[in-house]
C-alpha cells in the first residue's frame, strides 16, 4: 500500500505533473481519482484541503482520506476573506464573532490536542491573531484572556455557532472603520516613499568635465 499526501483546492482538484508522476507509474486511473477526490471535498470549496490516498499497487484500487482544512482556511472561509494579513500586528483583514470561532472550533476539535471545547476555542483564537483577524472588535489575545475568565462560557457551553444579523452588521461596520484608517495610513506611507525617491533623484551628483591639462 502506497500513501500519497496532497493539499488540494476543495472540490476543484485538477490533473497536474505532481500527481501524474506519483500515480502514472502505478497505472491508477487518474481521472477517477480526481473525480472521487472532488466529490469527497466538495463541501470545502474555496479552501485548501489535506488529502491522503492509500493506493494498492497490485489491484490499482485506492482509498481517500480527507482532513478538515487548516484552521486559518476555515476562518477565512467563514469571513469570506481571500488571504491573511502579511503583517498581522499592523494590518487587520477581518472581524469575527465568538460564534464564528466556536463554529470553526467544532469542525476542528476532533483532531485537536485540546480536550475541552473551551481550550480549543483559545487555540483557534491564537490562529486568528496570527492571520490578522479581530474577534469581537478586539485583538484575539485579549479575547483569549476573556475566555479564560469565563466571559463566553454560556456561548461555548451552548455551542452557539450562529451570529445575530445585527451583531454581524456592527462587527462589519467596526472593521470598515479600521480598514479605512489602515488604507489612509498606507496611502501616507506610499506618498512619503515616493517623495523620498524623487528627492533622492534630485540629489544625484552630475559629473563635471575634467579640466584640460595644458601642454608644455
Amino acid at each position: 500500500m502506497v500513501k500519497i499526501k496532497l493539499l488540494i483546492d476543495g472540490g476543484d482538484m485538477k490533473p497536474g505533473p505532481a500527481i501524474a508522476q506519483q500515480l502514472g507509474p502505478m497505472g491508477v486511473n487518474m481521472g477517477k481519482v480526481i473525480s472521487d477526490v472532488n466529490e469527497a471535498t466538495k463541501g470545502f470549496k474555496g479552501m485548501k484541503v489535506p488529502v491522503e490516498l492509500d493506493v494498492n499497487e497490485k489491484t490499482k484500487n485506492f482509498t481517500i482520506h480527507t482532513s478538515s482544512p487548516p484552521t486559518s482556511e476555515l476562518i477565512k472561509k467563514e469571513l469570506n476573506i481571500d488571504k491573511g494579513s502579511p503583517k498581522s500586528e499592523e494590518i487587520k483583514v477581518g472581524n469575527a464573532s465568538i460564534e464564528d470561532i466556536i463554529k470553526v472550533t467544532k469542525i476542528k476539535h476532533s483532531g485537536m490536542l485540546e480536550k475541552s471545547l473551551k481550550s480549543a476555542v483559545k487555540s483557534v483564537l491564537g490562529t486568528c491573531a496570527s492571520v490578522g483577524i479581530l474577534v469581537e472588535n478586539k485583538n484575539p489575545n485579549e479575547v483569549i484572556k476573556e475566555v479564560t475568565e469565563g466571559k463566553y462560557d454560556k456561548e461555548i457551553s451552548d455551542e452557539k455557532t450562529e451570529t445575530d444579523p445585527e451583531k454581524r452588521k456592527a462587527l462589519k461596520e467596526y472593521f470598515n472603520s479600521i480598514k479605512s484608517a489602515q488604507d489612509e495610513k498606507l496611502a501616507i506611507k506610499e506618498k512619503e516613499a515616493k517623495d523620498a525617491e524623487e528627492a533622492s533623484a534630485k540629489k544625484v551628483v552630475t559629473t563635471t568635465k575634467a579640466p584640460e591639462v595644458k601642454k608644455k
